[in-house]
């Protein structure tokens, strides 16, 4: 995916989740009429984005199962053993490495969804130990056309003995510095994960002093 493409489905992603919040709090008729007009523009302009014909990207806008009113959450693991090597698995899909997770389910806690995660990819059962980060796919190299944030759990085995499930190639362990081809933003998540092994649970940082804030809910304070 170049550049441009990724510019083009942020935009598209923001417009969806615009015309899938409307359309759920519709008042009336017309603002249903409004939401199915973004949606209908969110559309072409992924067409142009994409190599699929325009009604196969819309079907998938508009009744797929990424369906949402907000970012995206996946949930990954990162399992060391004995030799702090970090548990990978090869994508079916691209054949590419790595972490073992997924998007969250409804129904499952966050720590629930990792360990499913990895059960159903690498055949493995654990305990979360801890949070190591919340990171923002948009900037860590993710390739999606989703908005995505991932959740970084550190999960501890007993059996380091992976067997993969249908979504996998393979399953191995590697060396932080020996990293095999990996799908991307997958291989500076790891990076981050070892890095953080010592440190407090990261999180994107961010501030409001100086930037321009919505004040449609705060009318007292438009200028």
């Amino acid at each position: 995916m170049n550049e441009m493409a990724r510019t083009l489905y942020a935009i598209v992603d923001g417009l969806r989740g615009i015309a899938s919040n409307l359309n759920a709090f519709a008042r009336n008729i017309y603002e249903v009429e409004r939401a199915h007009q973004i949606m209908e523009l969110a559309a072409r302009l992924a067409a142009l984005a994409d190599a699929r014909p325009e009604n196969m990207v819309r079907e998938e806008l508009v009744g797929g199962s990424w369906q949402h009113f907000s970012p995206v959450i996946g949930v990954e693991a990162f399992v060391l053993n004995d030799r702090q090597e970090v548990l990978l698995i090869q994508r079916r899909d691209s054949a590419q490495w790595a972490l073992p997770g997924g998007i969250a389910e409804i129904g499952q806690t966050f720590s629930q969804a990792v360990l499913r995660e990895l059960y159903e990819e690498a055949g493995l059962r654990g305990r979360v130990t801890r949070l190591l980060g919340i990171l923002d796919g948009s900037l860590w190299q993710t390739e999606s056309v989703w908005h995505l944030v991932y959740l970084m759990y550190q999960v501890e085995c007993r059996d380091l003995s992976p067997k993969v499930g249908i979504e996998a190639l393979d399953a191995g362990f590697f060396a932080g510095d020996h990293l095999p081809d990996m799908h991307p933003g997958h291989e500076v998540r790891v990076n981050k994960c070892f890095e953080l092994l010592d440190q407090p649970a990261y999180f994107d940082p961010a501030d409001s002093f100086d930037s321009d804030m919505p004040t449609h809910q705060r009318p007292d304070e438009e200028t």
